[in-house]
């Protein structure tokens, strides 16, 4: 008699890499590091954070990223979702401390509003609703470019004390942890990028990596100082009541929104996926730099929302391939060098994994399954 094994549904997916954070975040309440092992950690978090964002620029296309300028409305749409109107919603959800929310929890739930959006599981959506899946590649790509520049200064300026202010220190951090690495890797990639492309595989580990690291770290300081004691099982529940609410104010935004502006149904599928959702990879990294001991409670909504993202814009991409498909459409944006028609046939990549802003081979959708690339998040 064979054994049958639970599964979650198709359109239920579990981020994998999930389970692992999920893994790193027990390991760390366990064995928190401490004492002279918290200093080493902390040091080599440090590093991991200039490693991460040194290969993000060393990934980066500008040729390729320039090009996707032809279709400038679309991607201006996206970056207002995710730079304007998310933040505008972070700000309202004030009204939900201290009565919901604590005033930690809020400063997380607010920097998730401030994070730039995916690009892997936004493509892979993109790709299952039929929608207009260049565009979708070239808007993760902008959103992510911007996010690195923009999401540390919003931070600052909107979280006040809580996420280090405009202090001189707060300054140093992101622009030697974050900006000097990133630009180092651009001015580098005409001798490294082909070494970058051979490795991929391998670095791809390094990647992942460098983020379990960043996210022990920070729960291993919350833990030592004892902040995980304000999150009781009802806050948690509010969190999520609160993220769920979000979520679906920005669903409908980013979707109604493009059919007043007047874009096409394809488009509106890559502005709804692109528009709405928050990017683990380079948010994890980013809180690590500018909140420092408070990080795990920074990080624990972004967490929450990345998963919740992935399940219910799994269940949309589903539905919105039945619907019926207009002709003509998704030939904006074009940086891959083919149609939409022509990227029909593909095999559907799996949602979830997100490369900030890398340089997407030419002609196809990025498959981790298939081509080993990293899954990030």
């Amino acid at each position: 008699m064979s054994r049958r094994t639970l599964k979650p549904p198709s359109w239920l997916p579990i981020d994998p890499y999930i389970l692992a954070l999920i893994g790193t975040v027990v390991l760390a309440a366990i064995l928190p590091a401490s004492g002279t092992a918290a200093d080493v950690a902390g040091g080599a978090s440090t590093g991991a954070v200039a490693l991460l964002f040194f290969l993000y620029g060393a990934r980066l296309s500008t040729a390729e990223a320039l090009d996707g300028l032809k279709h400038w409305r679309l991607h201006l749409t996206v970056l207002v979702c995710t730079f304007v109107a998310f933040p505008l919603l972070g700000l309202a959800g004030k009204g939900l401390v201290p009565y919901i929310l604590t005033p930690q929890l809020y400063s997380g739930f607010l920097f998730l509003c401030l994070v730039p959006s995916t690009i892997q599981s936004s493509i892979a959506f993109t790709s299952i609703a039929r929608g207009n899946v260049p565009a979708a590649i070239c808007a993760g790509s902008f959103s992510s470019i911007a996010g690195i520049f923009l999401t540390p200064l919003l931070a600052a300026a909107l979280l006040g004390n809580d996420g280090g202010g405009f202090s001189a220190d707060a300054l140093l951090k992101i622009g030697v942890q974050l900006l000097l690495p990133f630009v180092a890797g651009q001015l580098l990639r005409r001798w490294i990028g082909g070494f970058i492309i051979r490795h991929k595989k391998v670095l791809g580990h390094v990647d992942r990596g460098s983020i379990l690291l960043v996210v022990y770290t920070a729960f291993s300081e919350g833990m030592v100082a004892g902040i995980w004691h304000q999150v009781t099982p009802a806050r948690l529940g509010a969190l999520l009541g609160a993220e769920a609410v979000l979520l679906a104010l920005m669903l409908a935004l980013s979707w109604y929104g493009a059919k007043r502006l007047g874009f096409d149904r394809g488009d509106r599928i890559a502005i709804q996926f692109a528009g709405s959702k928050k990017s683990l990879a380079s948010g994890l990294p980013m809180a690590s730099v500018l909140f420092g001991a408070q990080a795990s409670l920074a990080v624990l909504p972004l967490m929450l929302f990345h998963q919740m993202q992935l399940m219910v814009c799994a269940v949309i991409a589903k539905r919105r391939s039945r619907d019926p498909q207009e002709e003509n459409q998704g030939e904006h944006c074009d940086v891959t060098g083919a149609r939409h028609g022509e990227l029909r046939g593909r095999p559907e990549p799996r949602p979830g994994w997100d490369r900030p802003a890398a340089a997407l081979p030419a002609g196809r959708i990025p498959d981790p399954r298939r081509t080993g690339e990293a899954p990030q998040t």
